[in-house]
């Protein structure tokens, strides 16, 4: 099977994810307050390969919802906003350095490589900030956010999570992993 084979989607698993995104972005308007579905979905019609993404978030329980929309460059903007970091990307190392350095007890995947597979990115500190004032997020887990060159380097990476109302920014080595962290996407469309 080649790469573009496995970037599409059935027509069923693409009206059904259609239908899901569509009941979530109705169930949560007080995230998208000026949007309109109809548009969105033209969009995405029109952008088959990020409907492989949105897929992909989904299939990773990230519950994959619009949060704005960029008029700079006519995008809607999906964050993956399920209530707690996403279950099918938990326990992973930070990057492939940080997974490879794991000398026992290596996970299988890692954050950065999973994103880059699944066509989206990770959630910046600003972004992760932007998604929490949308709703109370990971109040018991905790989510890898991209990392600055600079602290990366010297072989840390950042995560986020919400206690006590507030967001809070920890490092870690790259190379931890925990049942408990996972890390959350974006995708533009």
């Amino acid at each position: 099977m080649t790469m573009a084979n496995r970037r599409e989607l059935t027509p069923e698993q693409w009206e059904e994810l259609l239908k899901v995104l569509k009941t979530r972005f109705e169930k949560n308007m007080k995230r998208h307050q000026s949007l309109e579905w109809s548009k969105i979905q033209a969009k995405l019609e029109a952008n088959v390969e990020k409907l492989w993404s949105l897929h992909e978030m989904e299939r990773t329980c990230g519950e994959p919802d619009v949060v704005g929309y960029a008029e700079t460059t006519d995008e809607y903007i999906f964050y993956d906003c399920s209530a707690e970091s996403p279950k099918g990307r938990r326990s992973v190392c930070y990057d492939r350095d940080g997974q490879e350095s794991r000398k026992e007890h290596q996970p299988d995947n890692n954050a950065v490589d999973m994103a880059a597979a699944m066509g989206i990115e990770l959630l910046t500190e600003e972004q992760y900030r932007e998604l929490q004032q949308l709703g109370g997020f990971d109040l018991k887990t905790s989510s890898w956010v991209k990392t600055p060159a600079d602290i990366r380097k010297l072989g840390g990476a950042l995560f986020c999570d919400c206690r006590y109302g507030h967001v809070f920014v920890y490092h870690n080595g790259a190379q931890s992993y925990y049942s408990a962290r996972a890390f959350r996407g974006s995708l533009r469309v």
